[in-house]
This record gives C-alpha cells, structure tokens and sequence, in this order.
C-alpha cells in the first residue's frame, strides 16, 4: 500500500490577502472605460466634428449622432453601471479572504 503525501498542489494562499482589491480595481477600470472612454470620447469626438464631418483613419465621424453613436453611449452607460456595481461591492464586503457564503472553509 502507497501513502499519499496530504500537501495541496499549489502552495497555499495568504491569509493576509485583501481581496476588496480586486473589486475596486475592476469597478474603477469599468468606470474609467465606460463613462470617459466610451461617452466621452464618442460625444467629444462628434461635438468636434466640422459640418460636413471628419475623417479619423477609416473612421468617418459626422457632426450629428447616428444610431451606432448612440449605441456606444448605451453600451458606456452599461459598462458605467456595472462600474458602480463591483466598486460598491468592492467598498462594502467585508476585509479578509474570499470565501463563497454557504461552504465550509
């Protein structure tokens, strides 16, 4: 009969981690990409278009808003939204490990 050694196959983790990190860091870059990347960039990028329009590349961008231009905003708005949903998860769970709500650690 063979004993098998009883160590996990990754070294374990440490206890003093803080994993609210990681919350805050993703909503933060959500914001960041949804309010100023997506909204801000798409409506500054029209505001500053000249009458008949402008060339960006192969990018034509007009001085009105069309329905892909809307659609970034809404698709902005989304990715502001979920933004504020991982930074308020992030700032309320409490300090220490993650650990899933039911299962015996």
């Amino acid at each position: 009969m063979t004993e098998l050694e009883e160590s996990p196959p990754v070294p374990p983790a440490d206890e003093g981690a803080d994993t609210r990190i990681g919350w805050i860091a993703a909503g933060v870059l959500f914001l960041v990409a949804g309010a100023g990347g997506l909204i801000g960039l798409n409506l500054l990028l029209h505001r500053i278009a000249t009458g008949s329009g402008s060339r960006w590349g192969p990018v034509w961008i007009g001085p009105t808003l069309g329905p892909y231009a809307w659609a970034v905003v809404v698709l902005g708005l989304l990715f502001t939204a979920l933004g504020a949903v991982l930074l308020a998860l992030g700032l309320r769970s409490p300090k220490g490990r993650f650990v899933l709500p039911g299962y015996p650690y």
